[in-house]
């Protein structure tokens, strides 16, 4: 099937049940090998992106990444766009159970021309390269006053095969309790939806909120590239 057939069968309906349940939610496998060796390959393409960051200089970690520029290649465009109109209902929900009533139009280039009205201008979709001995500290995708809710993560590289170590770690903190963690080791093209900043928890007098950061473990070997797809731009 193609990327869109794929993303055309995921089941929105259980997706929202596990982003309730857990703060993340696998969207299964939408890319195939093949284009997930060509997305990687493009990292030393810099005419694809506006920006290189070090992580070790800002102390985010040890690895780098690289944030496309505009306009978007067309399969960062088309999951982008296809994975917004997906989340977007369940971004609204979320955020009025959050006690922060926001409505998502169901376009993402409505929701793309309110956030250049605020001056997030910049695109966020990222591509992430680590090595051995990377990581990436526990942190938070928010890049101004607008936001969406959900990010997207994608892994291009085959863990086991091309890197050891460098799983994907989310750490939640709940009101007056210890943080949780969680671990998740995607397969290979297979994307990993994840809430942005909070969740909403059920509690005995309703929702309450629940602060979530991401980050990636150090790799023991090998190399590993991820694509990050974020839905809001950066000032």
């Amino acid at each position: 099937m193609t990327i869109r057939e794929n993303i055309r069968h995921i089941r929105w309906v259980q997706v929202r049940d596990q982003l309730y349940e857990s703060g993340f939610a696998s969207l299964g496998k939408l890319l195939n090998p093949a284009t997930c060796n060509a997305i990687s390959n493009w990292y030393d393409d810099d005419g694809l992106f506006r920006s290189r960051v070090d992580m070790a200089r800002y102390r985010f970690g040890k690895g780098e990444y690289k944030y496309f520029s505009y306009p978007l290649p067309e399969i960062v465009a088309d999951l982008r766009q296809s994975l917004y109109k997906g989340l977007a209902n369940i971004a609204t929900e979320w955020m009025r159970d959050l006690g922060q009533p926001h409505e998502f139009p169901d376009d993402l280039q409505q929701f793309l021309r309110f956030c250049h009205s605020r001056g997030q201008e910049r695109p966020t979709p990222i591509l992430l390269r680590y090595r051995a001995g990377d990581f990436n500290c526990l942190h938070q995708d928010l890049y101004g006053e607008l936001l969406f809710p959900f990010q997207v993560i994608f892994a291009l590289s085959q863990h086991g095969n091309d890197y050891q170590g460098g799983e994907l770690v989310l750490v939640e903190q709940r009101p007056r309790a210890q943080s949780t963690p969680h671990v998740i080791v995607p397969t290979q093209g297979e994307a990993i939806v994840i809430t942005t900043r909070y969740r909403p928890v059920r509690g005995t007098r309703g929702f309450y909120r629940a602060n979530v950061r991401h980050g990636v473990s150090e790799l023991r070997s090998g190399r590993r590239h991820t694509l990050g797809i974020l839905f809001h731009d950066a000032k």
